[in-house]
C-alpha cells in the first residue's frame, strides 16, 4: 500500500527540509557537533530518511539560523469583504525624531537598546511601545520592517528596541525557552524591564501606558514579560510567537515551535521534547495576537494557545465570568484573507484580540520590505497593535 505521507511529500526538496531543521537547531546557538544534541540531530536525520525525505545524510551546521528560510510568504486568496485599514506603507520617509543607542546593565548582564522619540514637545507624558525583534534581527532592522517609528510620529509615543546580544544567544534570539529567562527579577525579563523603567524616567513616559510587542522569539519574550511584569506592561502584542512556559530547553522549544505536529516520525523521540513541564499564565494582561496559518517555523497552534492562556487568565480574574466573543472574516487591501476574533468584558472593552492570517508564513504582517521577515500584503499588524493599545484604559502605575 502506498504511504500517504510519502505521496504528500514526494515533491519536497530534501535539502530545503534539512536546511530548515538546521536553522531550527541553531536558533539558540546550539552546538550539534558533539554532546547530547549530536544524538538529537542523528535522530532527525534518521527520521527524514525513514520517511523518504532525504536520500543522504546532511550534517547540521551551527552557522545557520532559523528565520532565513521563513522570508518567502505565499500570497493569500482574494475575499469579497474589505478591511477598513490602509495597506502596508510603501515608502520610508526620513524620521524627524531622534533615534539613539544606549546601554543598560544590571545583575543579569548588559544589553544595548535604541530609543525613538518623536520630534516636538508633548503636553502630557507619552505612551511607550517596546519592540522585541526576532532571531538574527537588530533594532534597526526591526524598526525598518515594522515601521513603528512612523506610527510613533503619528500618535506621539516613544519606541524602545532592546537588542539581544550575540554572546547571550548566537542567533540573537531572546531566550524565551530558558527557565531562568521566564521569571521575574532575573535574566532577560529583568534586563528588558530595567531598560523600560530607565527610558520611562529619562523621557517622562506615562507609566500606565507602556506596551510590549515582538516577532517570533521576541513575541514569546513579550508574552513572558506580560506574565512576569504585569504592573509594567499595560498590553502585549505577540506576532508569530509562543505561549508562556511552553518550553524549558532547546528540545522542548523545538517541539513547541512545531506544535507537536511535525509529521516526522522520529522527531517525537528527541530527548526532552515530550513531557516538558509547563508554567501556567495567570496575569490577565490585555493581548493582541497575529499568526499565519501557514507558518511552518512556529506553528499556528501556538497563537491559539497564547489566546487560550489569556482567556483562562481573564476568566480567573473575573471569577469565571465569560468574555463576549465576536469574529469577523475579511481581506486586507493587499489581498490577504484573515479572521479576527475579539473578546470583550461586560463593559464592552476589548481585552483579547486574535488575528489568523490565512496563507501567511513566518513574517511581520504589513511590514516594509526594507526590514527582514516581512509580508507586505497585510493586514498592517503595527497599525492594528497601536489601535488596540491606544484604546485600552490606563493600567495601574508602575
Amino acid at each position: 500500500m502506498k504511504n500517504p505521507f510519502l505521496a504528500r511529500t514526494s515533491s519536497f526538496d530534501a535539502g530545503a527540509i534539512n536546511a530548515t531543521i538546521q536553522r531550527a537547531l541553531a536558533s539558540a546557538g546550539l552546538d550539534t557537533t558533539a554532546g547530547p544534541m549530536h544524538d538529537v540531530t542523528e535522530t532527525i536525520r534518521r527520521a527524514l530518511a525513514a520517511g523518504g525525505l532525504a536520500e543522504s545524510a546532511t550534517r547540521f551546521n551551527g552557522d545557520t539560523v532559523i528565520d532565513v528560510a521563513a522570508r518567502i510568504v505565499p500570497n493569500g486568496e482574494a475575499h469579497p469583504v474589505a478591511w477598513e485599514h490602509k495597506p502596508s506603507r510603501n515608502e520610508v520617509p526620513q524620521r524627524p525624531g531622534s533615534f539613539d543607542t544606549h546601554q543598560f546593565s544590571n545583575d543579569a548582564g548588559s544589553r544595548a537598546y535604541k530609543v525613538y522619540v518623536p520630534a516636538g514637545a508633548s503636553d502630557a507624558p507619552r505612551p511607550m511601545m517596546v519592540m522585541l525583534h526576532g532571531c538574527t534581527q537588530s533594532a534597526d532592522d526591526f524598526a525598518a520592517g515594522t515601521q513603528m517609528n512612523r506610527l510613533a510620529d503619528e500618535h506621539g509615543f516613544v519606541v524602545v528596541y532592546p537588542e539581544q546580544a550575540s554572546h547571550a544567544n548566537a542567533s540573537k534570539c531572546w531566550n524565551w525557552f530558558k527557565p531562568q529567562d521566564q521569571a521575574r527579577g532575573a535574566g532577560e525579563p529583568s534586563l528588558i524591564a530595567g531598560i523600560v523603567r530607565e527610558v520611562a524616567q529619562r523621557h517622562d513616559a506615562d507609566p500606565r501606558r507602556i506596551y510590549v510587542a515582538g516577532l517570533s522569539a521576541g513575541a514569546a519574550m513579550a508574552v513572558v514579560l506580560g506574565e512576569t511584569y504585569p504592573e509594567v506592561f499595560a498590553g502585549v502584542g505577540a506576532h508569530s510567537g509562543l505561549p508562556y512556559g511552553s518550553a524549558h530547553d532547546i528540545p522542548s522549544a523545538m517541539a513547541a515551535m512545531k506544535g507537536g505536529r511535525s509529521g516526522m516520525p522520529g522527531l517525537k523521540n528527541i530527548p526532552g521534547a515530550a513531557g516538558a513541564p509547563s508554567r501556567k499564565a495567570v496575569q490577565a494582561v490585555p493581548l493582541i495576537v497575529f499568526h499565519g496559518d501557514r507558518d511552518h517555523t512556529v506553528q499556528h497552534t501556538n497563537g491559539a494557545h497564547i489566546e487560550q492562556q489569556a482567556r483562562d487568565a481573564h476568566g480567573a480574574q473575573a471569577g469565571g465570568a465569560d468574555l463576549h466573543v465576536s469574529t469577523l472574516s475579511g481581506v486586507s487591501s493587499g489581498g490577504r484573507r484573515f479572521s479576527r476574533t475579539v473578546y470583550t468584558d461586560p463593559e464592552g472593552q476589548a481585552r483579547i484580540e486574535s488575528w489568523t492570517l490565512h496563507g501567511a508564513g513566518h513574517a511581520w504582517s504589513g511590514g516594509h520590505a526594507s526590514g527582514s521577515y516581512t509580508d507586505g500584503i497585510g493586514p498592517d499588524a503595527s497599525a492594528e497593535m497601536v489601535r488596540f493599545f491606544m484604546a485600552l484604559p490606563s493600567a495601574g502605575s508602575a
